[in-house]
């Protein structure tokens, strides 16, 4: 994967006074061209972002190195860890790229960082936490043929940690009150013939999902005013805005611990997750979609609010996160006018990407649709 030069020789006659020299050296007759051999592109740039990954990184980073598909560089982001879990790594080859940042610039910002330095087409997002079975990459790519226009693809992710097989999703689904949910966290269901099936969905969870590397970077990939939780869903539905779209594939299968690093610090997720959500909605629906549907999402947060209030430490996150989304919407509109000069999409099409079930919401229900015959090739 290194920098490779070529050397050309053409080769004159010896002048007689120095037989052993090549007369290029005095005469110039013998020219030497020196040809940059192009970078080995490989065919996916796998990023993991690690903050106090601690034993669950080595796993994760063994789980790159057993793929099946060998042809890819990784990319390994340390968001200034204090738990010296980049020092469990074993020795890595060349494909492996260390990036210390040296503090935490927030899970946005450093997947982007990464993906400005990636050469492939196509990147695959991987947790610290998160475990790739062997043709998880292998899947991903084979899923990218499936139908035109696709720019995502979702993992099958099933808890790690679990003692029978637990989804911990099977995509990031978007109901039309602006609420975005894991479709079928929590669900006891074995592949393969009880499992999700593969098909369209929404968005991919960022936990193991796979991006058009020029569309992520074209897009400004996650917006990093989010700092993590919901950036992928906020990329995903301005993707959807653009004409692409999302295959949750049953075979790329991930093993997930699960908020195994954020659970640490609940009320942090909670917060983010709460008022990201809020500049999700407000950023990327369309106008005629915005003025329907903001009442739907006002009270979509006002129950959750409610269902805080009876939840023990969710209650004062939840309230912060609604004041300061709230507080962020100016600079959130100004962000929209860039986003809505992309849509190619109608906004009666975008009402058939949503979920309208508020039970699929409350149980979180897979919500995968089907290949239209459109849509195939």
């Amino acid at each position: 994967m290194g920098l490779i030069w070529k050397v050309k020789i053409q080769v004159c006659q010896p002048i007689n006074k120095f037989p052993f020299v090549c007369n290029a050296l005095l005469c110039q007759t013998c020219v030497i061209i020196f040809t940059q051999k192009e970078h080995k592109i490989p065919k996916a740039s796998i990023i993991i972002v690690n903050f106090n990954g601690g034993e669950w990184l080595a796993r994760s980073v063994a789980s790159v190195l057993g793929q099946n598909e060998p042809d890819f560089e990784c990319f390994i982001v340390d968001n200034g860890s204090t738990d010296e879990s980049i020092a469990t790594l074993p020795k890595l080859d060349d494909r492996f790229k260390i990036m210390e940042l040296g503090k935490n610039t927030g899970f946005a910002a450093a997947n982007n960082k990464a993906a400005k330095l990636a050469k492939a087409p196509w990147i695959a997002l991987l947790n610290p936490d998160a475990f790739a079975r062997k043709d998880w990459l292998e899947q991903l790519l084979k899923a990218t043929k499936l139908a035109p226009n696709i720019t995502m693809v979702g993992s099958t992710q099933y808890l790690a940690l679990a003692d029978t097989p637990t989804l911990d999703g099977a995509g990031d689904c978007y109901h039309i009150s602006g609420i975005a949910f894991r479709a079928g966290h929590g669900k006891q269901i074995s592949p393969p013939k009880t499992g999700p099936k593969t098909g369209l969905v929404f968005g991919p969870c960022a936990a193991a999902g796979l991006y058009n590397r020029e569309k992520f970077v074209s897009m400004g990939g996650f917006d990093e005013r989010f700092f993590c939780y919901h950036e992928d869903v906020d990329l995903a539905f301005r993707m959807q805005l653009a004409g692409g779209d999302c295959v949750q594939s049953a075979e790329a299968i991930v093993d997930h611990v699960s908020s195994g690093i954020s659970d640490k610090v609940p009320e942090f997720a909670v917060y983010h997750g709460t008022r990201n959500r809020i500049w999700t909605f407000f950023k990327n629906m369309p106008w005629p979609l915005l003025i329907l549907l903001t009442p739907l999402h006002i009270g979509a947060n006002l129950a959750y609010l409610w269902w805080a209030l009876f939840r023990k430490g969710r209650f004062k996150p939840t309230l912060r996160g609604v004041k300061d989304g709230i507080a962020g919407l100016p600079q959130t509109f100004r962000d929209r006018r860039a986003v809505q000069k992309t849509r190619t999409v109608r906004s009666i099409e975008m009402l058939n990407k949503f979920t309208w079930s508020p039970i699929k919401v409350v149980t979180r229900g897979i919500h995968i649709r089907a290949f239209s015959k459109y849509s195939q090739k």
